[in-house]
This record gives structure tokens, C-alpha cells and sequence, in this order.
């Protein structure tokens, strides 16, 4: 553990305690990489100030039913009308709350508390959800935009601050009315989106599992166990060797794994993940250093389909890492999966900047996502 902490006390960074205790979840999780300095997340708070409130440019997923519903983003949805789309500006949010948590002694952290403020009122959540309940809207921002709500839910619960209990108060009705969304499509959703886009199941699912563990409803995590089962158990071979495809953001295959490892015990889902993936090596050599499963290429970063590239690798880096916690202790794929996890954190960190909005706006919630190991902690 100590090589773990190496170059951690003299800067400011997430405390040991809290760290030591995401790293021990399981055997395999002590080698997960633990690198958020606080001047990494405020380069990371930096470009979600820039874009939670900023209108234009705007992709609005938005029905029209008469001239009525011709209005700007922030009388739309006045809440999360910036980051050039709502799924963005919800987890902009999340990046504030997640930041100023690990560092509510950062110069950073009140100004993004202030903009936490700002956003997070009754009138404005009311209003965001009138918007969802209007006709026409039963699939906004479903899976993916709901599934950063309830995250942003969960961040604002599990923070020991009372500011952050009056915002998660007001974000209440909003959390509540995504829940009851996600709960009554997966009844009648027959089968997995298998994509690497926004509509992926799988992601939404481990991040809505989260959420269930955290408020202890039942309910959904018993919705999303059946659908572990029925759309997943029998999964065979997945063909990793076919992804990227040129505007993934999610991979398909480590997405399913990564949400697999929370609903499957450990014995289990070791035995599930051999046949699964059979291409993780049981051992690799000190030259190998995960090349057994390379980063994407980014080839325009103006491009915010092909700069799509860059959140692959930076999300392949936590479900690679998500799913070596999820093995028991010893199991020998543990190396190669952090190895191949550490060589796509060191392709897609040093891209995430305020470059490219194309980039910029949405980017910075996948490297904190990553760097502070949101998806290996426990409620």
C-alpha cells in the first residue's frame, strides 16, 4: 500500500483514510491508480465553470408541439441548460459537487459551490421537471442523462454538508421523477443497447446501481439484477477486437464487464468474465504494459464525434479498473487489466483541456470520474 501513497502527502489530495478505503475494497482493486491532485481537479472545475452556465453554443434534444415550445435553453430547462447539452450540464454538476467535496478547502471549491447555488433551486428544478412530464418527452435523456441525475443525487447525498443536503433537498422531485422513469421502462425494455454511445445500457445501469445502493432502493436494484441476468449472463466472447467503432465514447464490451462486476459476487463473476472477455491474459511480461489492449486515436479534437475518442479511453481507464475490483483476491488477470488501464490513463489525461468546447465541456467529468475512483466506492 505504501508505494500506493508514494507523492500523495506532500501535495493536497484526497485524504488516506478515504483513499486507503476505496483501494481496499477487494484484493484486486489495491493497484488501482489513485492520482487526483487538487491542482488536477481544478484544472478539471475550471472547465465545467466555464460551460454549467454558459448558454451557446447549444444541441438542444427538444420536440416541438406548437411555437410555444420555441424558447432558449435556459427557459427550458433552467437548471442545466449549459455545457451544449443537458446529459453535459447534469454532470457538470457533478464534477462541481465531487470536487468540492475531496477539497472543500480549494480556492475552487466556492466558487463551484456558488454555481452549485445557483443552479440547484426549487424554482428551477420545478420548472426542469414540468419540462420532463410535458407529452412527448418519455425517452429525454434516457438512459444516459437520467442515469448522471441520479448521480449527481447520489453525490449531493453522500456529501456531509449542509448546503449540499438543501441542494439535494431541491433536486428531490427531479431525482424522484427520473427514478420513477427508469423504473418503468426497464419492465418493458426486452433487450440491451449495445452501442458506445449515450444509449448504452450497461453504463447507465452500473451508474444507476450506484444510486440504488446508496438510497437503499430495492426496488431498482432488483429491476436492474434482471436485467443483469436476462440481457447479459449468457454472454459469450464478447468481440473486443471490433471496438473502437470511430465514434465511441463507451466500449461495449467493458461496459457490460464493469456493470457485471457490480451485480455478480466475485466468484461468480470471475467465472462469467473468463468466458465474457477470454482475451484478458491470465499473465503478461514487464515489456507488455497492457498492450494487449491499446488506446483509441483522437485525430481531430474540433471534431466532437471523432474527439469522442478521448472519453473512450478515459472511461475504458475506470471499467478496466472497476472490473479487476471486481475479481477475487489473486486472480491473475488483475495485472493485465490495471497495466492496460494505467496506459489509457496516460493516453487520455493529458487531452483533457479547454481546447475544444467540443471537448472541453464534457471531458473534465470523465477524468474525475476516473481519477478519483467514483465507480469503486462503497455506500
Amino acid at each position: 500500500m505504501n508505494h500506493l501513497l508514494r507523492g500523495i502527502a506532500p501535495r493536497t489530495s484526497v485524504s488516506v483514510c478515504a483513499l486507503m478505503c476505496t483501494l481496499l475494497l477487494c484484493g484486486g482493486a489495491a493497484h488501482a491508480e489513485a492520482d487526483l491532485s487538487q491542482d488536477a481537479a481544478r484544472r478539471f472545475v475550471d472547465l465545467a465553470m466555464a460551460c454549467v452556465h454558459q448558454e451557446y453554443p447549444n444541441k438542444i434534444s427538444h420536440a416541438l408541439a406548437s411555437d410555444g415550445d420555441v424558447l432558449p435553453p435556459r427557459k427550458l430547462t433552467p437548471a442545466f441548460f449549459g455545457c451544449y447539452d443537458w446529459h453535459s450540464a447534469v454532470h457538470g454538476h457533478w464534477l462541481l459537487a465531487r470536487a468540492a467535496k475531496l477539497f472543500p478547502a480549494a480556492e475552487f471549491a466556492t466558487p463551484a459551490r456558488t454555481a452549485l447555488a445557483k443552479s440547484l433551486t426549487a424554482e428551477n428544478i420545478a420548472a426542469e421537471v414540468a419540462y420532463l412530464r410535458t407529452a412527448g418527452r418519455a425517452s429525454f435523456e434516457r438512459p444516459y442523462g437520467l442515469a448522471w441525475l441520479l448521480q449527481l443525487a447520489a453525490e449531493l447525498r453522500h456529501w456531509n454538508d449542509p448546503r449540499a443536503r438543501a441542494w439535494a433537498q431541491a433536486l428531490q422531485p427531479l431525482e424522484a421523477e427520473a427514478a420513477a422513469r427508469i423504473k418503468s421502462w426497464l419492465p418493458k425494455l426486452l433487450y440491451p443497447i449495445r452501442v458506445g454511445e449515450h444509449s448504452q445500457t450497461a453504463f447507465a445501469f452500473g451508474l444507476i446501481w450506484d444510486w440504488a445502493a446508496l438510497t437503499d432502493d430495492r426496488e431498482m436494484r432488483g429491476l436492474l439484477e434482471s436485467k443483469a441476468r436476462s440481457f447479459y449472463l449468457a454472454d459469450r466472447g464478447c468481440p473486443l477486437t471490433y471496438e473502437p467503432s470511430g465514434e465511441d465514447f463507451l466500449s461495449p464490451c467493458l461496459g457490460e464487464a464493469d456493470f457485471m462486476r457490480r451485480v455478480l459476487a466475485p466468484g461468480e463473476f470471475a467465472t462469467w468474465l473468463r468466458t465474457f472477455l477470454p482475451q484478458i491474459p491470465a499473465k503478461i511480461s514487464q515489456s507488455d504494459k497492457g498492450a494487449w489492449l491499446t488506446p483509441g486515436v483522437v485525430t481531430d479534437r474540433s471534431d466532437p464525434k471523432l474527439a469522442h475518442i478521448d472519453g473512450l479511453n478515459l472511461s475504458r481507464g475506470w471499467m478496466l479498473e472497476g472490473i479487476a475490483s471486481g475479481l477475487p483476491q489473486g486472480d491473475r488477470r488483475s495485472d493485465a487489466l490495471f497495466a492496460a488501464a494505467k496506459l489509457h490513463r496516460s493516453a487520455a489525461l493529458p487531452a483533457v483541456t479547454g481546447e475544444h468546447y467540443e471537448g472541453g465541456h464534457w471531458l473534465g467529468t470523465f477524468a474525475l470520474y476516473l481519477t478519483s475512483s467514483a465507480g469503486l466506492e462503497k455506500p
